[in-house]
């Protein structure tokens, strides 16, 4: 395990934007009227955006369309044409919090197709949706009917999200609608969230694929430290063939959090022959 719950990593420019603390507007982002440089970072399909604030983005799958008033950015080329982004807030998406925190890998990238269980209204989701562009796929699952409701909505502008309104303790429900995907995300919020990501990964993970969960310590047990629940639900991913390869909290953005990444039935590494 890299990490070790030890607090995020990356605080140089590997791990967050430039600077290594955060996005310094706050939670609304990049304010308007400034003169904004955005580069790639070195997740694909993320970027940052440097100007008097320094904040990460998605490219606008929607163009001129906000999901949740977040604030978008237009870039103009040279060109001629322009491109817009979206200012991904972590006080709002586990996703971007872990990014923040220094992840070496979310696994998410253009192309992919991912399985995002606890889709909620669909804020971070819209951005994974940003990330694998039109020729990935996003199966969204919650439970929720009203926060299922703006999914669905958010959904009809973005043709390559599948809202699932459905229990992700019961992915046998929906196995129709969801084909093997490369990555599981999972904030699902639930005592038994390590089980369900394990069943769910055991129906439409790849051999080789990978998962991202986001723990929340009080929701498992409020009693013990947060670093005790993180470390026993580490143990019951690896019951589940889920390899846990990094680990890392989500502070300052969410309180008793945890981030755990890792791969799922991985292949054993071939011994080199040595010659004799």
């Amino acid at each position: 395990m890299r990490g070790g719950g030890r607090g995020p990593r990356g605080r140089g420019p590997r791990g967050r934007v430039p600077g290594g603390r955060g996005p310094r507007s706050g939670p609304g982002g990049m304010k308007g009227g400034n003169k904004v440089i955005v580069t790639p970072h070195r997740h694909e399909g993320v970027f940052i955006g440097k100007g008097k604030d320094e904040v990460i983005l998605t490219k606008n799958l929607v163009p001129g369309e906000s999901v949740y008033n977040e604030k978008r950015i237009s870039v103009q080329n040279e060109d001629g044409t322009k491109v817009e982004y979206r200012v991904w807030n972590p006080f709002r998406s586990k996703l971007a919090a872990a990014i923040f925190g220094g992840l070496d890998d979310i696994w998410i990238k253009p192309g992919a197709k991912v399985l995002y269980l606890g889709a909620a209204s669909g804020t971070s989701v819209s951005h994974v949706s940003d990330i694998v562009g039109p020729e990935g796929c996003v199966y969204a699952v919650e439970f929720s009917p009203r926060s299922g409701r703006d999914l669905v909505n958010m959904a009809k502008k973005r043709r390559n999200v599948v809202p699932i309104i459905e229990d992700a303790r019961h992915p046998a429900k929906y196995r129709m609608l969801v084909s093997m995907v490369d990555v599981i995300f999972a904030d699902v919020a639930q005592p038994d969230q390590a089980r369900i990501v394990g069943l769910n990964a055991s129906f439409f993970l790849k051999a080789g694929g990978h998962y991202m969960i986001s723990i929340k310590a009080k929701c498992i047990d409020a009693t013990m430290p947060a670093e005790t629940v993180f470390s026993n639900e580490v143990k019951k991913l690896q019951a589940d063939e889920l390899k846990p390869a990094e680990q890392i909290t989500l502070e300052p953005y969410e309180r008793d959090h945890a981030c755990v990444v890792g791969g799922y039935r991985m292949p054993k590494k071939q011994k080199t022959a040595t010659a004799s």
